[in-house]
């Protein structure tokens, strides 16, 4: 399907549709428009035949706001009205998720945050932590006093290239009714054992 481009006025917003965007990302999407305005020709907003939005709800309100007079549109005329409901859900899920190492690494953190994607910003630590503090409290006391059939807890901590997978393997196992602990002690006593 080839886009046309028509006038904005004739487009109509979908009062349906439940998907918003608000203040500092529908700013973004603004500029992004008015900076990249080709952007909408390579993703143009669907319509109906009735010229009610399917598809770029937010686009189309973010294109008066950065006073466009056209707009390239797409009419999906072949949809039913069921279809046209569940399209309008499925164009606004986000099915995949990003890839945090590659756009670290690759990308251009502030341009990425221009074009509208927030990057999370975690500051690195610069100090060695101090776990002193956990040995002056007894918490094999504090544990004891709980009753008698809670399972005791111990902290393992991880590298954070390493946590995601010790995740998943821990639910994996604990799914197939796994306990854990004892697993993992005698682990810990062949390796040691292996000293």
């Amino acid at each position: 399907m080839k886009a046309e481009f028509i006038s904005i006025g004739k487009v109509k917003a979908n009062p349906n549709n439940p998907r918003l965007i608000k203040d500092d990302k529908f700013a973004k999407l603004v500029k992004s428009i008015q900076e990249f305005p080709k952007m909408l020709e390579l993703r143009p907003i669907v319509v109906n035949d009735d010229m009610i939005v399917l598809g770029g709800n937010m686009r189309l309100k973010a294109c008066k706001e950065a006073g466009l007079k056209e707009i390239p549109i797409i009419k999906a005329s072949e949809l039913t009205e069921e279809q046209q409901r569940e399209f309008i859900i499925k164009d606004n899920v986000g099915f995949g998720e990003w890839d945090w190492d590659s756009l670290a690494n690759e990308w251009d953190g502030e341009l990425l945050n221009e074009w509208g994607l927030n990057v999370p910003v975690f500051e690195p630590v610069t100090r060695e932590l101090d776990y002193s503090v956990l040995d002056e409290v007894d918490i094999e006391e504090q544990l004891s006093s709980m009753a008698g059939s809670v399972r005791k807890a111990i902290q393992i901590e991880f590298e954070p290239e390493h946590y995601e997978e010790a995740q998943e393997l821990v639910k994996f196992w604990r799914e197939k009714k796994l306990y854990i602990g004892a697993f993992l002690i005698e682990k810990l006593k062949e390796e040691k054992n292996k000293l």
